[in-house]
C-alpha cells in the first residue's frame, strides 16, 4: 500500500474536490449559457470546438494561478476591472456578431474549418477575460492543498487539471444536449428569429457574467 505521503495530493481531498467542482460547473454561469446557445444554433461540432476553446482558457488562468500570476491580478483593482469588463464587451460584441451573421443560427449547416477555428478562439478568449475563472482557481485549489504532500505548484496542477477533466464532461454533455434540441428549435423557428434569440441570449450571457464578477 502506498503511503499517503507519497501521494503529489492528499487522497482524502480529492472525493470532496471532485464533488465541489462538479457542483460548482453544474450551477448556471456564463460559460453553460454560451455554450449551449452556439451548440443550439450551430450544431454539435460547433460546440466541441468552443468547450475546447473555453478549456484553454480556463488551463491558462489554471497555470497562472499556480505560479502565483493570477493572486496578483486579482490584487490589482484596475487590472482584475479592465479584464472584467473586456470579458463583457466581448460577449456583447458576440451577441452582435450572432444577430448580423445569416448562417450563425442553421445547426443543419455544416460548420466550416473556419467557423470551428473561430468558435475556439471566442472560447478561449471569453475565459481568458472572464476574471471569475481567476477567483475560483485562487480562492478554491488553497483549501484542498496540504503541506505534508508535494509541492504547491505540483499540488495546484494535479487539482487544476482534475478541475478541466470535469468541465470538459459538463460542457461536453450541455453541447450534447443543447445540439439535440436545436434541430428542433430551428424547425419551429425562422432564420431572423433564432439569430435575434441567440443575440439576445448571449447579451443577457454578457449581463450575467457582469453580475457575477461585480466586486
Amino acid at each position: 500500500m502506498v503511503p499517503n505521503s507519497v501521494w503529489p495530493v492528499d487522497p482524502g481531498v480529492l472525493a470532496p474536490f471532485l464533488l465541489a467542482v462538479a457542483l460548482i460547473e453544474l450551477t448556471p454561469g456564463p460559460n453553460m449559457g454560451w455554450l449551449a446557445l452556439v451548440s443550439v444554433g450551430r450544431g454539435r461540432a460547433a460546440g466541441f470546438a468552443a468547450v475546447a476553446g473555453v478549456t484553454l482558457g480556463l488551463a491558462a488562468w489554471m497555470v497562472a494561478a499556480a505560479v502565483g500570476l493570477t493572486k496578483l491580478v486579482l490584487e490589482a483593482p484596475v487590472v482584475y476591472q479592465a479584464i472584467r469588463w473586456a470579458g463583457v464587451l466581448f460577449l456583447l460584441w458576440l451577441a452582435w456578431e450572432a444577430w448580423r451573421q445569416p448562417g450563425a443560427a442553421d445547426p443543419a449547416r455544416p460548420a466550416e474549418a473556419g467557423t470551428l477555428r473561430g468558435l475556439f478562439l471566442r472560447g478561449m478568449t471569453g475565459n481568458l477575460l472572464n476574471p471569475k475563472a481567476a477567483v475560483f482557481y485562487v480562492a478554491l485549489l488553497p483549501t484542498f492543498m496540504r503541506p505534508d504532500h508535494g509541492s504547491p505548484l505540483t499540488q495546484a496542477l494535479v487539482l487544476g487539471s482534475l478541475h478541466l477533466a470535469v468541465a470538459v464532461v459538463v460542457h461536453s454533455l450541455i453541447v450534447l444536449g443543447a445540439a439535440g434540441a436545436g434541430a428542433v428549435v430551428v424547425g419551429r423557428a425562422g432564420g431572423p428569429v433564432l439569430r435575434g434569440a441567440m443575440a439576445l441570449g448571449i447579451a443577457a450571457v454578457a449581463l450575467w457574467m457582469a453580475w457575477e464578477t461585480r466586486r
